[in-house]
């Protein structure tokens, strides 16, 4: 009869989506790891289920950087296996009428997070399925009622936690909302037209100070342009003109000298400007995010 039970029951679950999940939560967050703030999600989630696996993707996103966790995202997710459960934390709203959510790709992942444009590029990229808020009056860690500015912890961790072992479904995370309607930061869109090309300054290579654009490579060759072509490169910050220089496509660093820039397709298949062996942000003070553009055409 106990078997016959467990049965039933694994079927129950199935159908109700439970399966989906996989017992993988990935954080990230701009907690840095000075404090033990990170290591209260992960006990938090482990509290839920013991047999979780807990992995990291940063928690040294800039303080209150919200286009750089909607980028991180994007650049990490689709890595991961369907049913994977994300946690992204970075709310400098944390307290006020911003939506707490959970979101699940039409990839199968699922993404847990304020709604406050962090869902931005995935929501574009990957393509939202369905979008609810979280009921806190349900998936809330016990005894956290009156705490007001740690929902990393108390919501999302909690509620991730529960969704990736398989204790609630989607369904009980809370309220159905519109997919389409995910709070969305604007930002200069990749395009080629009268042969200028356009494109965000999406992220730093940190390390090495490289400039990483959103512009893809299949629009890039669009140009039809060989290694060695020189390039004009503008970059703007809140529309306002920050650096020009002529920049060669090349396929390597070390085809152009130390010190010297150059134009490549990064790992990501994206145009990308640096410098060999220097920092084009440090020395050009470059920065990212939804604010910073750039343009490349030909000579």
């Amino acid at each position: 009869m106990k078997q016959i039970v467990i049965v039933v029951s694994s079927i129950f679950l199935i159908v109700l989506g439970v399966a989906a999940q996989n017992k993988i939560v990935v954080f990230q967050s701009d907690f840095g790891l000075k404090d033990g703030a990170v290591s209260a999600m992960k006990g938090v989630a482990l509290g839920v289920n013991k047999d979780l696996k807990l992995y990291d993707v940063t928690h040294e996103i800039p303080a209150y950087n919200i286009w750089e966790a909607a980028y991180r995202l994007e650049q990490t997710v689709p890595y991961w296996p369907a049913g994977t459960v994300f946690v992204s934390v970075v709310d400098p709203g944390v307290g006020s009428s911003r939506k707490s959510v959970v979101v699940k790709t039409k990839t199968g992942h699922f993404i847990v997070t304020p709604d406050n444009g962090t869902l931005t590029l995935i929501a574009e990229s990957l393509g939202i399925v369905e979008r609810r808020e979280i009921d806190e009056t349900v998936n809330r860690r016990n005894g956290s009622q009156q705490s007001y500015t740690f929902h990393g912890r108390d919501v999302y961790a909690y509620t991730a936690a529960r969704l990736a072992a398989g204790v609630i479904t989607m369904a009980q995370v809370g309220k159905l909302l519109p997919p389409s309607e995910v709070v969305k930061i604007g930002y200069q869109k990749a395009t080629l037209e009268d042969g200028i090309l356009k494109g965000n300054i999406a992220i730093l290579d940190i390390q090495y100070g490289n400039v990483w654009t959103n512009i893809p490579a299949d629009l890039f060759k669009q140009m039809n342009i060989g290694y060695d072509t020189k390039l004009r490169v503008k970059i703007y910050h809140n529309g306002i003109f920050v650096f020009s220089q002529e920049v060669p496509y090349e396929a390597t660093f070390s085809a152009v000298p130390v010190g010297k820039p150059l134009l490549y397709l990064n790992s990501l298949m994206k145009v990308s400007v640096a410098l060999n062996q220097e920092s084009l942000a440090d020395k050009y003070h470059i920065g990212s995010g939804s604010e910073w553009s750039i343009e490349i055409s030909k000579l």
